[in-house]
């Protein structure tokens, strides 16, 4: 077997395992059964299409595919830190009283009702 055929080989063989493993974050993705399992499955995913869009660019020898993986990998890690933010409001906002939500909010300077409107110095 000479190093080409090797490459090829294994080029193929790790399509094959990147694609299956594809197939079952997609599974874990849609079954859940929690917030938390529904990011990291997105998250695997992200990382999983990356190193598909390295294998492509091995197998192709275009170097542009590299550049989109490292912009998909960037893109993938806002997305896992802003899910990650929303599910920890989530948890917090279940666990406190919905006096407690808006003293929150108004301490971040937040406020979702519509009686009260902010000037520019920041007070109500």
């Amino acid at each position: 077997m000479s190093p080409d055929d090797f490459l090829l080989l294994s080029l193929d063989l790790a399509f094959l395992m990147v694609s299956a493993a594809v197939g079952l974050a997609f599974v874990r993705l849609i079954r859940g059964p929690s917030l938390a399992d529904r990011v990291v499955a997105l998250d695997m995913m992200t990382v999983l299409i990356v190193a598909f869009c390295g294998l492509f660019a091995i197998s192709s020898e275009e170097r542009a595919f590299l550049d989109v993986a490292v912009v998909l990998a960037l893109v993938g890690f806002l997305a896992t830190v802003a899910l990650a933010r929303y599910a920890e409001r989530r948890m917090m906002r279940r666990a406190m009283s919905p006096d407690e939500i808006e003293e929150a909010r108004l301490a971040e300077g937040v406020s979702l009702r519509p009686d009260e409107r902010w000037t520019e110095e920041g007070d109500p």
